[in-house]
């Protein structure tokens, strides 16, 4: 899993020749604890066709905001450099990987 930051967002997200599912959360968000171990689960299954990266949206707030982010835990899957789908909120593993189908 990629640890992203504003200076190095646009090369490992917006420039990825795959997709890559961003989740954007924050220290203080309870259901950004809870799906850690799901991603951390997609990662290691599917780290092949998805590039799992996390963002502390609190620490990067401009990134956030220019991504529509108004609540945590938030995952953005860009494909291309471009959001091509929202996920907002903490999810079982098997709705977020049906929620991916057909991106990765």
């Amino acid at each position: 899993m990629i640890t992203l930051t504003a200076e190095n967002f646009a090369e490992q997200v917006l420039e990825s020749d795959k997709p890559v599912l961003v989740d954007f959360w924050a220290e203080w968000c309870p259901p950004c604890r809870m799906i850690a171990p799901v991603l951390d689960e997609i990662d290691a299954e599917y780290g092949d066709r998805v590039t799992i990266a996390k963002i502390n949206s609190d620490d990067h707030p401009e990134i956030s905001a220019r991504y529509g982010v108004l609540g945590l835990p938030t995952l953005n899957l860009y494909k291309d450099g471009e959001v091509v789908r929202q996920i907002v909120g903490a999810k079982p593993k098997r709705l977020l990987l049906a929620e991916l189908e057909g991106h990765i």
